[in-house]
Parts: structure tokens; C-alpha cells; sequence
């Protein structure tokens, strides 16, 4: 059962997927070196120019970032019958430690000028620029971008189960029932 908390959550969520596919990131091909796209910036889904593309790759990690928050957030709202008072835990603040790194990785991203890449499995990069500003004829390295990403979950992931309490004993069969009818009758 959903709480209010998570209702306007997923409302948020909602509002924040629509922004991101009607203003989608978008490339562009310049007219001298048609093979490589240089990041143009985020514009109307339907006012694409025809040198333009969308850069799906950037789309589809803001996407999951909003979805993986949207997880995270759940999970932090949901209702806790057996404590009297909310109280902030470890896993709570791993849970939005994770979801602030997410976002400032999106909001900085690594670019490179288009001129300087090479088509190796890493490439360079010239730094973290904010995505809203950043230079001109530059391209986001989608590859360290995704390895952030990565790293970030993978790392908030392995944090959370650290802090995770063992509060419930070994119980026998017949205590398991007896807590089933017990959770059943509170419902």
C-alpha cells in the first residue's frame, strides 16, 4: 500500500520523465566534420533541426538516474510500523547519498572537444564542466559517464548491505506462522 509520501514521489518522478523526454539532449552534426557530433544542448523533442540528433546515450542514463531515484526514494518513504518515531539510519543516508551523487554526476558531466577524440574504449576527457554551460563543441564521454554511474550504484549498494541490521533471530517454523497471523490481523 502506498503512503502520500510515495504518491507525490511518483507524481514528482512522473513530471520529472515527461521534462526529460519533451526536452531531450541533443547532438550535432557540424557541417565541416559531419562523422563526429558535438553536444548542442537540451531542446524541444519536436523542434529538431536536421543536422541534429538526439543523444540517446545521455537520454537513456537520465532516464534510469530519475528511475533509480525514484527507487531509492521509495524505499526511504516507506512506512516503518515498528518504530515509534522516524530516525535517520545508515542505510537511510547511503540511500540519498547515492541519489546526490547521482544527480551531480548528471549535472557534470565529462566532455572532451569533439576534435580530440579518439575511438579507443576509454577516452579522454577535459574535465567536469556543469551540462547548462558547457563549452562549446564539446562532446559528453558516454563510457566514463556510464563507469561513474556504475561505480556509484555498485558502491552504494555494497554500503547499504554493510549497515544492514540483523535484528531478526532464527525462528522455527511455528513462530513463523504465529508472526504471519499476528502481521495478518494488523492489516
Amino acid at each position: 500500500m502506498m503512503n502520500r509520501r510515495q504518491k507525490t514521489m511518483l507524481v514528482i518522478a512522473a513530471i520529472n520523465l515527461a521534462l526529460i523526454l519533451l526536452f531531450p539532449p541533443f547532438d550535432t552534426f557540424s557541417i565541416y566534420d559531419s562523422d563526429i557530433p558535438t553536444f548542442s544542448g537540451f531542446h524541444f523533442a519536436f523542434s529538431q533541426l536536421s543536422n541534429e540528433v538526439i543523444n540517446s546515450s545521455l537520454l537513456y542514463l537520465e532516464v534510469a538516474v530519475v528511475l533509480i531515484n525514484t527507487g531509492i526514494a521509495w524505499l526511504i518513504m516507506q512506512d516503518k510500523k515498528d518504530t515509534v518515531h522516524r530516525k535517520v539510519n545508515f542505510q537511510n543516508a547511503t540511500l540519498l547519498g547515492v541519489a546526490i551523487n547521482l544527480v551531480v554526476i548528471l549535472l557534470f558531466p565529462p566532455l572532451e572537444n569533439h576534435s580530440a577524440m579518439t575511438y579507443s574504449i576509454l577516452p579522454s576527457f577535459q574535465g567536469f564542466y556543469f551540462i547548462f554551460s558547457a563549452p562549446p563543441e564539446h562532446v559528453i564521454v558516454t563510457a566514463m559517464l556510464y563507469l561513474e554511474v556504475i561505480f556509484v550504484l555498485v558502491n552504494g549498494a555494497t554500503i547499504w548491505l554493510m549497515f544492514k541490521d540483523n535484528k531478526s533471530p532464527d525462528m522455527t517454523s511455528e513462530q513463523v506462522i504465529e508472526r504471519l497471523q499476528e502481521l495478518k490481523k494488523n492489516r
